[in-house]
């Protein structure tokens, strides 16, 4: 008797409760609020994924300036100790060792150059490919809440129809 009469109670609590939910719109509102839920989750996503991306790029970018400031340093260096020594031979009257020298300094500051140019383009391109890997990924995210949100949607709205059959 207690069973039956729990359940005849539960039954209608829950048939008291089903009318509210049918009521218009309700599903309709709900399926938004989920949709605005996921859209935010995934804007958060992103932004922490673009910050991360710019964290990156900056601390490649830095690395870059040290390796090209340091190059261009090492560079200077050889290339005042070379016009030194080709100072040196122009006032002993050694004016063809003097310009070999003052040629090898320069070839050895552009090698320099060049190879600190290639340094930053190389890591710029690392910088630009992880930032694009988690652009990628980013996207992936917001298509899968996307799609997850359409599910919940469609779910809803086949539970709406159901309340107002006609």
């Amino acid at each position: 008797m207690k069973k039956t009469l729990i359940i005849g109670l539960s039954i209608l609590a829950i048939g008291s409760t089903v009318p509210a939910f049918a009521e218009d719109g309700y599903f309709d509102r709900l399926g938004d609020r989920i949709d605005q839920r996921l859209d935010n989750r995934g804007d958060r996503i992103n932004d922490r994924l673009d910050a991360r991306g710019d964290r990156i790029n900056e601390r490649l970018d830095a690395k870059g300036d040290r390796i090209n400031d340091r190059l261009d340093n090492r560079g200077d260096r050889i290339n005042e100790r070379l016009d030194a020594a080709a100072a040196k031979a122009r006032a002993e009257g050694k004016t063809k060792l003097a310009d070999h020298l003052d040629r090898k300094g320069d070839s050895i500051e552009n090698h320099l150059d060049k190879k600190g140019d290639r340094i930053e383009a190389r890591l710029d391109r690392r910088g630009d490919r992880i930032e694009r890997h988690l652009d990628h990924r980013g996207d992936r995210i917001d298509r899968r809440l996307d799609h997850r949100g359409g599910r919940i949607d469609r779910r809803l709205d086949r539970r709406d129809h159901r309340f107002h059959r006609g």
